[in-house]
């Protein structure tokens, strides 16, 4: 058993800027079923509809700032019903203070209910630095603990849970049935603890993806923060290890 591989458009911000649409089109090419968006290259809705229906991609998620969820959440949410996403993920958000984390959490449970509202999901997306110890319990726990889980998912990067320090395999499947979407990157060897494609570093794929569909994951999604090599060439790469490891 699988689960589709998607793209974080973040990997491609570069190609992004220059060719939204042929950036796509260079993505379903490479054989990604889906996108997750960072950005809508200021395409309408209707726009982008078209295109991922041409292309036969699906949209796998939207990363969505603060601000934005703030400000814009109805015109955000509408946007994202109309091309057919189905989750809304926070992709950072830091705290000084463990009240800082309450306060987050009880924002993220506000914002979840009008997205369910609306038929969608939100999800929060974690870094490091959500491994922060408060009172014995690590931040990112801590926000999860505090929302409903009907109303506030999480899209795990299981990169930055390596990068703190923990096992990011017992750390996935502790979500069992709340972690729709998993980000995978992968990690240079070495102190510096650098961005390679996946299955080019030390995580251990196979086992990160064997346990995201044994936990109920809808999506396996690539990321590179940064690309030691052309965006394209870095994503492609990435997939086809992963098809080279039967997991595409």
């Amino acid at each position: 058993m699988s689960i589709p591989i998607a793209v974080q458009m973040y990997t491609l911000r570069d190609e992004m800027a220059k060719d939204f649409k042929g950036t796509l089109e260079k993505v379903a090419e490479i054989g990604y079923k889906g996108v997750e968006f960072a950005g809508y290259g200021n395409l309408s809705a209707a726009q982008m509809k078209t295109e991922l229906d041409r292309l036969g991609l699906a949209a796998a998620g939207s990363h969505v700032g603060l601000d934005l969820l703030k400000e814009k959440l109805e015109e955000t949410l509408e946007y994202n019903l109309e091309i057919g996403n189905k989750y809304i993920i926070c992709p950072w958000a830091k705290g000084e203070s463990k009240q800082d984390y309450l306060d987050l959490a009880l924002f993220l449970n506000r914002t979840g209910e009008k997205c369910k509202a609306k038929g969608l999901e939100l999800g929060y997306h974690n870094h490091a630095h959500e491994f922060q110890v408060f009172d014995g319990e690590y931040a990112l726990d801590m926000i999860f603990k505090n929302t409903d889980p009907e109303l506030v998912k999480m899209e795990l990067d299981t990169y930055w849970v390596q990068y703190a320090g923990i096992e990011p395999v017992g750390y996935l499947k502790k979500y069992a049935g709340r972690c729709p979407l998993v980000h995978q990157k992968d990690m240079e060897a070495g102190e510096g603890k650098g961005f390679t494609e996946v299955g080019n570093g030390i995580m251990d794929i196979k086992a990160l993806h064997k346990a995201a569909v044994e936990i109920g994951a809808q999506w396996f999604i690539v990321e590179q923060d940064k690309c030691n090599r052309p965006q394209l060439e870095s994503v492609t790469i990435s997939f086809n290890n992963l098809k080279q490891m039967g997991l595409v």
